[in-house]
């Protein structure tokens, strides 16, 4: 791993594999996935100093699981907080109370059941700190100014306090935002549409004559809602109040107390110490290619999310989790036509996404925001089924479908000590589920000739022996599976279902493991 210093030329540290622009949540998800990889890498950003803005403020489950399996997610969790209640009001009159994830509540399949609330800030701090526990950092500072590729890699140029140096990598990839100079470069069409008369002022900022228990709504003020939510972990709220109007609007703390003062008729709440003031204006836009030669683009660089449902952060993470791991393959010696999944797969993911939050700030703009939301908010039902990276031996006798998310169980060791599958996943390894004991010799063989990239486990109802056997002695396993005789589950490196068969499909097991960079010979 490596982190230098931009201004020093010349370095007696691994030459960086790979260039990443940009350091919120999805460059650092990358570099700490690349890290893991063993993959030499830069990361730099063009601001002088860490972002103190809350921007995004909620965490999914399915990014929840990511961040477990980066090893992560008790700190995050720590400092976050499940089942913040909307209080809704109109003046000083209580309308009602709600949770919109009312119900939801964590099972032995899903371990992270609804969304976290949690400032974006606080999601690259922790990020950071993993990252530097990887042996790397966030180069501050340090502005992408232009880059050319060929096809044996690119050199991109980077300044820094007035002094320039070439990079040459083998990859580049924009993690920089929504103006991203690397989308820009290759030319790649941004296509949607920026509303300049949906504005909304958004702002961090201390609260008095508010308790911190509740995110305070005011949805059906005259002139648009207005409403403050606690940020957990500190002693602010986040301010997001519609602007209706395209007249020029300042954003203050004047300005901001004022819009509040008059949207509620309150006079008994006092806005003071701001850190963050913003004027956000609706974007919906999204880059029509993810990958061209050996540049990729992820994060809001390559889609711009509104803020309802708490989409953008999450997709953008996930993004990263999904091409780190085929960078880390294609490194490891698997081919290059690995990376051209990464598009396949979450190209897709994305334009769904747009739509759904589209949905929902039409209907934050309305003040009829629904008191629930739905499963579609969580991510935990997107998948890849369809993928060229899916495959499927015969007909599964299984409820999950390869591309599908892999569920988490409790089981435990030959030893009888209590693991997760989620435990057994953890890491940048293939794992091979095995549905019986007679798989036990198959395992072994898996172990002895693909390992430590593929990790195979037998899965029995009864005492079993071995270091890779685990007993689904409460049946969890079966059943979050929804497993049917014997099959074989392979799981990649990010927690996806990549192929599924049976007894007898073992030429098709390989003939995968070739296509996903489990193996690069066999």
């Amino acid at each position: 791993m490596m982190s230098r210093d931009a201004s020093t030329p010349k370095s007696k540290t691994p030459r960086a594999q790979v260039l990443i622009a940009g350091a919120g949540p999805t460059g650092l998800t990358l570099a700490c996935e690349l890290a893991r990889h063993g993959v030499a890498l830069r990361i730099v950003d063009a601001a002088p100093r860490h972002h103190t803005g809350s921007r995004g403020k909620g965490l999914q489950p399915r990014t929840l699981e990511v961040l477990d399996d980066l090893g992560v997610v008790n700190r995050i969790i720590e400092t976050g907080r499940f089942h913040l209640t909307f209080r809704g009001y109109d003046g000083d009159t209580v309308l009602g109370e709600w949770d919109w994830h009312e119900g939801r509540v964590p099972t032995p399949h899903v371990p992270y059941a609804s969304t976290l609330i949690i400032p974006q800030w606080r999601v690259e701090e922790v990020l950071r700190s993993r990252l530097e526990a990887l042996g790397g950092a966030v180069e501050l500072g340090t502005v992408l100014t232009e880059f050319n590729q060929d096809d044996d890699g690119v050199v991109a140029t980077v300044a820094r306090d007035g002094v320039t140096e070439q990079v040459p990598v083998k990859y580049l990839v924009g993690c920089d935002g929504g103006h991203s100079i690397v989308r820009r470069t290759l030319g790649v069409s941004f296509d949607g549409e920026t509303d300049e008369t949906q504005r909304m002022l958004v702002g961090d900022v201390e609260v008095d004559g508010l308790d911190r228990d509740h995110w305070h709504a005011w949805p059906k003020a005259q002139d648009g809602p207005v409403a403050l939510c606690p940020l957990p972990g500190t002693n602010v709220f986040q301010f997001q109040a519609v602007v209706t109007t395209a007249a020029p609007i300042e954003p203050s703390l004047e300005t901001f107390q004022r819009v509040f003062d008059e949207r509620t008729g309150r006079s008994d709440i006092r806005l003071r110490n701001a850190t963050w003031l913003s004027l956000y204006r609706t974007n919906v836009r999204m880059a029509d290619r993810y990958r061209v030669g050996r540049v990729f683009v992820a994060g809001d660089a390559a889609h711009v999310h509104p803020p309802a449902g708490g989409q953008g952060m999450n997709t953008g993470i996930q993004d990263a989790y999904n091409l780190g791991w085929k960078l880390g393959r294609v490194f490891a010696g698997a081919s290059s036509q690995l990376l051209d999944t990464y598009e396949e797969e979450r190209l897709p993911i994305a334009a769904s996404l747009l739509g759904l939050t589209s949905k929902l700030l039409r209907q934050g703009w309305q003040g009829r925001a629904a008191q629930s939301r739905t499963t579609e908010t969580l991510q935990l039902e997107l998948n890849y089924r369809g993928s060229s990276l899916v495959r499927e031996a015969g007909e599964p006798r299984t409820v999950v479908r390869a591309g599908d998310r892999a569920p988490d169980a409790p089981c435990q060791t030959a030893c009888g000590v209590s693991r997760r599958l989620f435990d057994v996943f953890r890491g940048s390894h293939f794992t091979l589920l095995g549905f019986d004991i007679t798989h036990a010799r198959l395992i072994e063989l898996v172990n002895d000739q693909y390992g430590p990239v593929v990790r195979g486990y037998t899965v029995t109802a009864a005492d079993a022996s071995g270091d890779f056997a685990l007993v689904d002695s409460g049946g969890y396993v079966r059943l979050g599976y929804g497993v049917e005789g014997r099959p074989l589950v392979l799981v990649r490196p990010d927690g996806y279902i990549g192929w599924i068969g049976e007894p007898g499909t073992l030429q098709q097991l390989e003939d995968y493991f070739r296509r996903a960079g489990a193996v690069t010979s066999v």
